[in-house]
């Protein structure tokens, strides 16, 4: 099948790889020295925790060609630059597009590129997990097993016909589908456990082993104030018994050894802080929305939240600290 993937940061990079892997004609829309690196090379990548390298040869391109017609869409772009590219996404013919990553304003993204396109699309959101970081000639990509997506519309199941499309696109790859009944639900709650992380994270000038015991009992007790206040406001928790993890428990206990060793090792590095570092314009639109939307009725009693919050510096501090440090792509 012919899919287009826009956007070739590191999570567009490992699911370009998964595609090419399960043998679909794949197309990565790229820019700048990437796109020809890309062109000229390949994409590689090295797979940090299973300690091996591929390299795939998907075409490249740096638009979109309304003449192809695409089975799918992908778009894995920083929700804070969406707007820009929902033009170009609106063009492509295609009759699925998948939004890939954070968004706290999927109902406003939806509606608009569905406004943008002269021919019915179903839009569906995704995530996921992986991180890594992107180099001059390859990108290195941390992930546990083969990753997959959580992936559903804004408020159902994606369609039957999108259902098995998605399956065939991954077949035989051990990348999996998790079918979401309301993406919408589960991008409002993937904050509650992913800013504390980002808060220690600057706290800590952008490395973890830095963090201090008191401070990692913080980034894990926050999450459950988080949603607490989400359930307050009607919000399912998404996936179902999530807010377990930062509870008394089994489940707490296994997510307080993770965080120690993310906290301790590379892996924290390439899951966490390499995106805090690189991608601070993100997660400080997702802090701004989070916190809107957990104050929509009133300032919720959240001490330990605050706490983590107030240990790292403002974001116009943040922003000079990292974003002309950036690697060269």
């Amino acid at each position: 099948m012919k899919v287009l993937v826009f956007g070739a940061g590191v999570i567009g990079c490992y699911l370009t790889h998964v595609l090419c892997e399960a043998g679909q004609e794949v197309t990565l829309l790229a820019r700048g020295p990437w796109k020809d690196t890309l062109a000229a090379q390949g994409l590689k990548l090295r797979h940090h925790l299973q300690r091996r390298t591929t390299l795939d040869h998907p075409a490249v391109t740096d638009r979109v060609d309304p003449k192809i017609r695409w089975d799918a869409v992908f778009a894995a772009m920083p929700y804070h630059q969406l707007r820009h590219i929902l033009p170009q996404l609106a063009q492509a013919d295609t009759d699925l597009i998948v939004l890939v990553g954070n968004n706290m304003r999927a109902a406003a993204t939806r509606e608009e590129l569905l406004r943008l396109s002269s021919a019915p699309k179903e839009i569906l959101f995704a995530f996921q997990i992986s991180g890594g970081e992107r180099f001059q000639d390859h990108a290195i990509v941390e992930r546990f097993g083969k990753a997959g997506l959580d992936i559903g519309a804004l408020h159902s199941l994606p369609s039957r016909n999108a259902q098995g499309k998605l399956t065939a696109l991954f077949r035989e790859t051990g990348y999996k589908m998790r079918w979401q009944r309301d993406m919408e639900a589960f991008l409002f709650c993937h904050p509650a456990a992913v800013l504390p992380i980002a808060y220690l994270a600057y706290a800590c000038g952008g490395d973890l082993r830095r963090s201090t015991r008191k401070q990692r009992k913080q980034m894990l007790d926050a999450p459950a104030e988080a949603y607490d206040q989400l359930t307050r406001l009607g919000i399912p928790i998404l996936p179902e018994k999530d807010d377990m993890f930062y509870r008394p428990g089994f489940r707490r206990f296994v997510m307080r050894i993770l965080y120690f060793i993310m906290a301790k090792s590379a892996i924290g590095d390439l899951i966490a802080c390499n995106h805090c570092r690189n991608a601070v314009a993100e997660m400080e639109l997702l802090d701004k929305d989070f916190t809107a939307l957990l104050t929509r009725d009133g300032t919720p009693a959240m001490p330990v939240w605050n706490a983590l919050k107030e240990q790292m510096p403002d974001w116009e501090t943040i922003h000079r600290t990292y974003d002309g440090k950036k690697k060269s792509p």
